[in-house]
């Protein structure tokens, strides 16, 4: 499961780029509650969504033109630089060379064979997010992808991830990852054929983040009140929870899911 006790190639910040903010802000905060802070003047409009004053996500006006709206899921790095030189070495390309942000830490920006966004962030005094799990938290994470066993090679010679596989009706295996040594305790996301699924794929293979919430259906509702779009209906999953699809007024896709109570638990 998703924890706070950061460890290399364990998912440690996640961010919107949308093309408003504070649009973005409003429909955010009416679905979760969060409240946006900005990280001042010389963050050039970043700021993170918060939670109870606790930091859950971030984000940043990003222009139409320079992409568009979505989340984009972080790993943690000892060395941003030597992963950017694993990310080329296994096919991937660097969209973003590591820089210093300030003293908070270190980032890059990355695509993988496939194409698919992702980042990396080295800590420095910001360790990454303040909690997971919980309401209104980051619970979990999918990758889209035409070809799960390649994705994974990839992931694992960037990160030294682990694959672990649950069997699932039908006689098919879901596919998880967890950082090295972490078992399968410590999954964080699971690799999903693209092909399995005509509305993702019609859009491409990127990274889903799933946020955990109280109601699945209220929430569903509510994002629809605020602007958002149902890309899947509530539905439930055996010995997972009631999952749904959704993408915000901008674009920007996301899933939400309750998760069965031993699952819930904020770390």
């Amino acid at each position: 499961m998703l924890t706070t006790r950061y460890v290399t190639g364990s998912p440690n910040w996640i961010d919107l780029g949308t093309p408003d903010i504070e649009g973005a802000s409003a429909f955010y905060g009416g679905l979760f509650e969060w409240t946006f802070q900005s990280a001042g003047p010389q963050a050039g409009g970043y700021g993170m969504f918060q939670l109870g004053g606790r930091t859950v996500a971030a984000g940043m006006t990003v222009p139409p033109e320079q992409g568009p709206a979505a989340w984009n899921l972080y790993f943690q790095s000892p060395d941003a630089a030597a992963t950017a030189q694993r990310v080329r070495d296994g096919g991937g390309s660097v969209s973003a060379e590591p820089m210093d942000v300030f003293d908070a830490g270190r980032m890059a920006v990355f695509a993988d064979p496939a194409g698919v966004a992702f980042s990396t962030w080295q800590p420095g005094t910001n360790k990454g997010l303040d909690v997971v799990n919980g309401v209104g938290t980051l619970r979990w994470a999918e990758l889209y992808t035409p070809d799960t066993q390649a994705a994974f090679a990839f992931y694992r010679s960037v990160f030294g991830w682990e694959e672990y596989g649950i069997p699932i009706p039908g006689g098919d295996t879901y596919t998880t990852v967890n950082p090295h040594g972490a078992g399968p305790e410590g999954m964080f996301a699971g690799l999903v054929p693209l092909e399995t699924d005509p509305a993702e794929a019609a859009d491409g293979p990127y990274w889903l983040p799933y946020f955990e919430v109280a109601d699945t259906d209220a929430t569903v509702a509510r994002a629809e009140e605020l602007g958002g779009k149902v890309r899947l209906a509530p539905l439930d999953l055996e010995d997972v929870g009631r999952i749904a699809k959704l993408a915000d007024p901008y674009g920007a896709r996301f899933a939400v899911m309750k998760s069965e109570p031993s699952e819930g638990q904020a770390c």
